[in-house]
């Protein structure tokens, strides 16, 4: 099955292939050498970029047919991971592999496929990658059952995923580096929603069961390391941690403080049980850049950001990270209710620069949106025309990111969106960097003098009409 899908998906990549099959003889002679390539289809900028822990090993750009290929003379085995912007995902490398991915940027990890040298485990690591995250929303119902209800269907898919890692790993015979990133994407999938059950079943229901649950419900922490340097960047295992630290952060006190004193305590809480939990200085600063990205980055109180920030600066070690913290912070500082927007490169439906301040006008709404995600902008264009129809006053204005102008263009035309002021931003990292942007929710909100009334609101919030108000 995977041999017939990788012919198809890769006919039109043949001629490296062949490239990488002569190279085999050399193989012997260079120790480390490894090549790596591939296709983008629909691509949304020409660049791959090839990176390390977060770090851009090399820029490969795309030729005309939107093919990339690169030979490294001396590539360490372990993870990387690829990225064409806004997207990413992982690749491994063993000694001497040639791996060959196909990529849709529109479906972008449904598409993946690998071919070459290397290339069954790494399509293990995608299917596995789409197993988890088809099972991330199937589970979600699953939070509202009793106890014995969940653990019975989760321990059910747990079992069944088992199987199919074993079946694999006999199949492929992969190394033992490898298995630490197989078998974490198997249990650490597993371990999220056991810490993630308490939180959201009480969120959902109102039962607290933090006393009902039974005492070895978390003996599996018992198996974990918390200070393993090479999952530090390796999302399930990331992504673990901070469900972890959300359950064992949470103030049961909560109705002695307000809702955004309680985001800070539980925040400094989380910091302070990671520092005290997690030895490892890279583990542990990785870890606390993810709390402090999160933190920053929701409803913003400026005096509980500057707590915040004192408690990170006096656990943290990373001196470049605590660098791109604070420019983030900065960042908020310059989004501050009064302030006025600061500029980015925006575009009109003609191609023509559009100036910031024209489009400030007193009572202006700008939101977010993308073609990729295509549930979101056909709800927010349908959200905005019912708030027009209420609010007339206002201005609203659609930000359009991480498109090509043609895709924004082409989508625009379909759609004929009304009453709308559409732009497009040619330059994401700008407006990311500048507006502080990490999700596409995100609303701003201009008062009657067009300077910043909200800029950190959610078009779908429930209260959010009182911003209009």
């Amino acid at each position: 099955m995977h041999c017939l899908r990788n012919i198809k998906v890769f006919s039109l990549v043949l001629p490296m292939i062949a490239l990488l099959s002569s190279c085999k003889s050399e193989f012997k002679g260079c120790e480390y050498v490894a090549y790596f390539g591939g296709e983008v289809v629909n691509p949304n900028n020409p660049y791959v970029l090839f990176c390390k822990d977060n770090e851009v090993i090399d820029t490969l750009k795309l030729d005309e047919n939107n093919r990339f290929f690169t030979q490294f003379d001396s590539l360490a085995p372990g993870l990387y991971s690829f990225k064409h912007e806004p997207e990413y995902q992982y690749v491994y490398f063993d000694k001497n592999d040639s791996i060959m991915v196909r990529v849709n940027s529109k479906e972008f990890d449904e598409s993946i496929a690998f071919c070459g040298r290397g290339d069954q485990k790494n399509n293990f690591l995608m299917e596995m990658y789409l197993k988890n995250e088809k099972d991330k929303y199937k589970m979600f119902e699953y939070f509202d059952d009793n106890f014995e209800d969940f653990s019975k269907e989760i321990d059910a898919t747990y079992a069944k995923a088992t199987s199919f890692y074993n079946t694999r790993k006999a199949e492929i015979k992969w190394s033992d580096e490898f298995d630490l990133f197989a078998k974490a994407s198997l249990d650490f999938n597993y371990y999220s929603k056991k810490e993630l059950y308490p939180l959201i079943h009480k969120i959902r229901t109102g039962e607290d069961m933090i006393e009902k649950l039974p005492a070895n419900y978390y003996d599996y922490r018992k198996t974990i390391d918390f200070n393993n340097v090479a999952l530090s960047n390796y999302a399930p295992y990331v992504m673990y941690l901070s469900h972890m630290l959300n359950n064992m952060g949470t103030i049961n006190y909560h109705n002695h403080f307000s809702e955004k004193d309680l985001a800070l305590k539980t925040n400094i809480n989380k910091m302070t049980i990671a520092d005290t939990l997690i030895k490892n200085k890279m583990v542990k600063n990785n870890i606390l850049n993810n709390i402090a990205f999160t933190y920053l980055l929701e409803d913003q109180n400026m005096t509980n950001n500057n707590k915040f920030l004192d408690t990170y600066k006096k656990l943290s070690t990373d001196k470049s990270k605590k660098n791109e913290i604070t420019a983030i912070c900065n960042a908020i500082q310059m989004l501050k209710v009064g302030n006025s927007l600061p500029e980015v490169p925006l575009i009109d439906t003609t191609g023509a620069s559009v100036s910031l301040t024209s489009l400030s006008k007193p009572n202006t709404v700008f939101f977010f949106w993308t073609e990729k995600a295509k549930s979101h902008f056909e709800a927010v264009h349908i959200k905005i025309m019912a708030l027009k129809s209420k609010f007339p006053q206002y201005n609203f204005v659609a930000v359009n990111i991480n498109d090509s102008k043609e895709d924004w263009k082409k989508t625009l035309d379909k759609y004929k969106f009304k009453g709308v002021t559409e732009v497009h931003c040619s330059d994401f990292e700008t407006i990311k960097n500048k507006w502080a942007i990490n999700k596409i929710h995100r609303t701003i909100i201009l008062d009657n003098k067009g300077v910043i009334k909200n800029a950190f609101t959610n078009i779908f919030d429930s209260k959010f009409e009182e911003n209009l108000k």
